[in-house]
């Protein structure tokens, strides 16, 4: 049964969906003791409802589903200070709900899309979770004058955001070359999509951007070596930066599969999505 709910952790609150694990068609001789959680941290403009009936087919699979909306998105608290969206505090922040789910330490997997991806890398690294699952993720820019650049472009677009509102900033964010392969997406689920980013705030949008963008990201590449969790990396063919990028994090990351999944770009869990599932499901239950 669906559940959404806001959670009060750290004086803000966030927004949660929540999917207990149950025994669905698609595997109905499962019998599971304890549920692995698995904990879904969504992209920019997104939400924890974004991921859709993903939430419901995962859980039907046996996991317990915690979908969070980060921290400016969805049903969570929107703070006018940036330095609130720093990935330090989405880790406190995501720790502290989990924990008031009752969730333990070494019982969780995380996956994270995109920005998600990016606070999904960094929170992994405070030991609690059991295994990682990495989509259209970067660890970060390694060059200190290109991160300054990234941050300056990152600031041009919050402001951006601030002086035009958020429906001209949709239009602007749908056309991006990053974005160009969802257009093969059928018609009707193009325009929930879009009818999705204009539920989000302004204020939201461009504090993450000014706290958490990729411009503020720390490189973690130097890190990567000492993640010692198992690590699925998902990327989309079409999207040749980030499989460039997940290629070269496959070489560093001591326990780590990588997939690369035809006909899909930079969001394989909506171009590709019986797929992604599919390598989400056997990924989780093998960890089990």
């Amino acid at each position: 049964m669906p559940i959404s709910k806001q959670i009060d952790v750290n004086g803000i609150r966030l927004g949660v969906e929540l999917r207990e694990a149950g025994v669905g068609a698609d595997n109905p001789h499962m019998v599971r003791r304890r549920a692995i959680p698995l904990v879904l941290l969504h992209g920019f403009t997104a939400s924890a409802a974004s991921w859709g009936y993903h939430l419901d087919r995962l859980a039907a699979q046996g996991l317990r589903v915690i979908a969070l909306d980060m921290l400016g998105h969805g049903a969570s608290d929107a703070p006018e200070c940036p330095e609130r969206y720093s990935l330090a505090h989405y880790q406190q922040d995501i720790l502290a709900v989990l924990h008031e789910l009752g969730v333990r330490q070494g019982e969780a997997i995380l996956l994270g899309y995109s920005m998600g991806g990016r606070i999904a890398l960094y929170t992994a690294f405070a030991g609690f979770f059991r295994a990682l699952i990495l989509e259209s993720a970067s660890p970060g820019i390694e060059n200190v004058a290109e991160r300054t650049q990234r941050r300056l472009s990152d600031e041009a677009l919050a402001a951006r955001i601030e002086r035009g509102g958020v429906a001209a900033f949709v239009e602007y964010w749908e056309h991006l070359p990053l974005f160009a392969s969802q257009q093969r997406l059928p018609p009707q689920q193009q325009q929930a999509l879009h009818v999705q980013r204009l539920r989000s705030r302004a204020v939201g949008l461009a504090q993450s951007l000014r706290g958490a963008g990729t411009g503020m990201q720390p490189s973690l590449w130097g890190e990567l070596p000492e993640l010692r969790i198992p690590t699925l990396l998902i990327a989309g063919e079409l999207d040749t930066k980030f499989c460039t990028i997940a290629r070269r994090m496959a070489q560093t990351l001591p326990y780590v599969q990588l997939q690369i999944v035809p006909n899909a770009g930079h969001t394989v869990h909506l171009e590709q999505p019986e797929q992604f599932d599919q390598l989400v499901i056997n990924f989780c239950l093998a960890k089990g």
